[in-house]
């Protein structure tokens, strides 16, 4: 009988391919349903991520050894396959073993099918890692191998790449970047402000965000500040963006959270504001994201959280962020079946949206006020041109003018570390900030802190 952690992970990979479905929430649960814990978790954990992180190059591998393109094979041999390819390509786990096992999975639910899986399957054992890399990217351009080889697809090469020199960095840094993005991300948990010290929770303290540690080797769900609100897991990226809005000067006022799901950036906002004696209103579009929202502010007394699109915030309100919806392209390291699932054209897809939303953002600011426009993505067109259109689009109307402030300064006086290394274009005298996973071991977060002026 396949043993449970490859049942567990085949299972995810199904679901992700068939059903659109989420690893790192599929995961946890599958897990948590069946106490599988210790050795046994960690190695269900390397082999969902680690096929999916993987799954560009391995596709190819099975192409080849199966003579026919992958979209031509069922979903459930071909999970079977990508997950026996990581372990024989990329685990130190015998081939017998990955093999076996791997091909009892399939024999229990598609017994037709197995041995096709088997046959692939040993075609691939024939043959090591370097020698399959150089036969399947063999004639490809230098973003076509890359693509294989980093397992993103070409289209997600050129982006970062123009990403990395949109913000003013060298695009020669892609293949770090791509490294980075396939590097398993350490767990991060914030202590929310004013509610714990960080010093109380297990692991060792962030280097860049002051409310923050990496756990190490201690499980989230058995961390029992975790589980009564005081903490969260939440990426050191994601914490700096409301620690940045928290500290900058702002007139008295509600402050504002008008994209909040799920809720990280919105606990940490909550609990900043609290401690300045203000409200925080956390909004979002989605029912269900709010009662994510509600969870994770649970803690808080000062968060007053809704149902609401943040076209139609009014405010006015001293301080606001928008978290926009976006391509998710700097947290691939967390969600990496993200970069199978998006397409070029989902860019143009969510600009509108982006722009009006931080437009309605702008309305609902009071004079004086702070806006911070934020995205989980580097691609230029989700940051840097959102940003320009807008404060463009005000000029051009005759709208009280909107000052860039310097962001990385900001990130800088926060973390302790050097403002250039957070540096994205320059407008006025601000400054735009982007974080990199491969530069600051964070989600790749866009910052801009936008302030506008008194009539």
């Amino acid at each position: 009988m396949a043993d449970l952690p490859r049942r567990l992970a085949w299972e995810v990979l199904v679901d992700v391919a068939e059903k659109d479905a989420y690893a790192n929430l599929l995961l946890p649960a599958k897990l948590a349903r069946t106490k599988l814990r210790g050795t046994d978790a960690a190695f269900a954990t390397e082999l969902t991520y680690g096929t999916l992180r993987g799954q560009e190059f391995y596709d190819a591998v099975i192409a080849s050894a199966a003579g026919r393109p992958v979209s031509k094979i069922d979903a459930e041999p071909l999970a079977a396959m990508r997950l026996g390819a990581h372990q024989i390509l990329s685990m130190r786990v015998p081939d017998h073993a990955a093999l076996s096992e791997t091909v009892g999975i399939v024999k229990r639910v598609s017994p037709r099918t197995s041995g096709f899986v088997n046959a692939v399957l040993r075609r691939i054992s024939e043959t090591d890692r370097d020698t399959w890399l150089e036969r399947v990217t063999d004639g490809l351009s230098e973003t076509g191998r890359q693509a294989i080889e980093h397992s993103h697809p070409e289209w997600v090469v050129r982006a970062l790449t123009q990403a990395l020199k949109g913000h003013g960095r060298d695009g020669g840094e892609i293949t770090a970047l791509l490294g980075a993005d396939n590097t398993p991300a350490r767990v991060a948990v914030t202590a929310l402000p004013g509610l714990l010290d960080r010093e109380t929770l297990p692991g060792d303290p962030a280097p860049l965000s002051p409310v923050s540690v990496l756990l190490g080797d201690a499980v989230p769900r058995d961390v029992p500040e975790i589980a009564d609100g005081r903490a969260r897991v939440q990426d050191e990226g994601s914490a700096l963006v409301a620690l940045a809005l928290a500290a900058v000067d702002a007139p008295d006022g509600t402050w504002a959270d008008l994209c909040a799901g799920p809720g990280g950036k919105a606990a940490v906002l909550g609990a900043e504001a609290e401690l300045a004696g203000r409200r925080l209103e956390a909004s979002d579009s989605s029912e269900h994201r709010v009662s994510l929202v509600e969870t994770s502010t649970q803690a808080l007394d000062n968060v007053d959280v809704t149902v609401a699109d943040a076209r139609d915030a009014t405010g006015p309100f001293a301080k606001v962020l928008v978290d926009v919806p976006c391509m998710g392209l700097g947290a691939l390291r967390r969600r990496p079946e993200a970069r199978y699932r998006r397409r070029p054209d989902d860019v143009n897809a969510l600009a509108g949206l982006q722009r009006e939303i931080l437009t309605a953002a702008l309305e609902a600011c009071a004079p004086g006020g702070v806006v911070a426009y934020s995205t989980c993505s580097p691609h230029y067109a989700e940051t840097v041109l959102v940003v320009d259109d807008v404060l463009r689009a005000r000029q051009k109307n005759g709208e009280s003018p909107v000052e860039v402030l310097d962001t990385p300064a900001v990130l800088a006086e926060i973390t302790g570390a050097e403002a250039d290394g957070f540096a994205s274009v320059t407008r006025g005298h601000g400054r735009f900030a982007q974080l990199w996973p491969h530069l600051h071991d964070t989600d790749g977060m866009f910052l801009a802190l936008l302030k506008k002026a008194n009539p």
